[in-house]
């Protein structure tokens, strides 16, 4: 009797497996749709071959996007390495071929020239491209998707130091429909929070064009209406050419760009009728940390400043 009862619950294991195997491919999209990016890579694309196979779907591939797990985790010394940067590549490649010409985010970091070439061709219809540090990510790719990808909207290039202002032209006179700008650098000003784990080579390399950048954006991205620059390295001659040719602005994040004053800043956006929200270059600069002799000029700034808001 004992060994007909364990006959039993055996079947009944056998019945359930087979039944979860069994799937028809419209319930598993079904229960596959209500999971993370993230959680489909991470398990069920592991399970069996039908699954794998309902993973790849073009349904569930309008999407690519890392961004949540970078911004949810501790930055660490792997992500910059070479090993790293295939494997996002070969993940977004294999996403973009799955879409089936139908992917319109991507959101990730560590990617290169090459995945990107490959989204340039296939994916026509990408609305938001977010590739925050991508150290190999250079013009020459950003101008495939100038050309190949006219209904981008959002653009973020934050921290990728390979990219110029040649990119900035190339995607502003293509992409007419482009309304959010995301131009971060890293701080510069107290890099301490990036040495250690972002090369020391790239930290060096920080883009120093801030008026150069900022007159590219004004003369061919005036349909702007978010624009982030922070610690970039304009003056008020670049803002102001920015606030002249983008009078659409609603949003506009000048955190860390030393060379402002409020006075320049309030005077650059006076005539912005739509703006909402602007954030200032308000510092709080320890004695500790930087040496008077070399950072005398911060006992100015300090007086235009407010020093509750930005700290360094």
């Amino acid at each position: 009797m004992e060994c007909k009862e364990g006959t039993g619950e055996t079947d009944a294991e056998s019945v359930l497996i087979s039944d979860w195997a069994e799937l028809t491919h419209e319930c598993l999209l079904n229960i596959l749709s209500r999971l993370t990016f993230e959680h489909r890579w991470s398990g069920p694309m592991l399970v069996c071959k039908p699954w794998f196979n309902a993973c790849k779907d073009p349904s569930l591939n309008s999407v690519f996007d890392l961004e949540t797990r970078f911004d949810s985790s501790s930055e660490s010394t792997r992500w910059w390495t070479p090993e790293f940067e295939r494997r996002i590549d070969s993940m977004l490649r294999s996403v973009i071929t799955w879409s089936n010409c139908n992917l319109t985010q991507i959101l990730t970091r560590h990617c290169s020239d090459l995945s990107l070439n490959f989204a340039a061709q296939r994916c026509p219809n990408l609305q938001v491209l977010s590739i925050k540090s991508c150290p190999r990510v250079t013009d020459a790719s950003m101008a495939q998707i100038a050309y190949h990808c006219r209904n981008l909207k959002q653009l973020d290039i934050s921290y990728c130091y390979e990219i110029s202002h040649e990119s900035l032209s190339l995607i502003g006179r293509n992409c007419p429909n482009l309304k959010i700008l995301k131009r971060n650098l890293m701080n510069w000003l107290d890099p301490s929070q990036h040495v250690g784990i972002v090369p020391d080579e790239y930290l060096n390399a920080c883009p120093q064009d801030g008026d150069t950048e900022a007159a590219v954006i004004a003369k061919f991205m005036p349909q702007l209406e978010h624009l982030e620059i922070r610690f970039s390295k304009l003056s008020a001659k670049g803002l102001g050419s920015i606030c002249e040719g983008c009078s659409q602005l609603e949003h506009l994040d000048l955190s860390g760009c030393a060379n402002l004053t409020s006075r320049d800043i309030l005077n650059a956006t006076s005539n912005l009728k739509d703006l909402k929200e602007v954030k200032k270059p308000n510092f709080y600069i320890p004695r500790s940390v930087f040496h008077t002799e070399r950072y005398g000029h911060w006992r100015l700034y300090d007086e235009r400043f407010q020093t509750d808001v930005f700290r360094i």
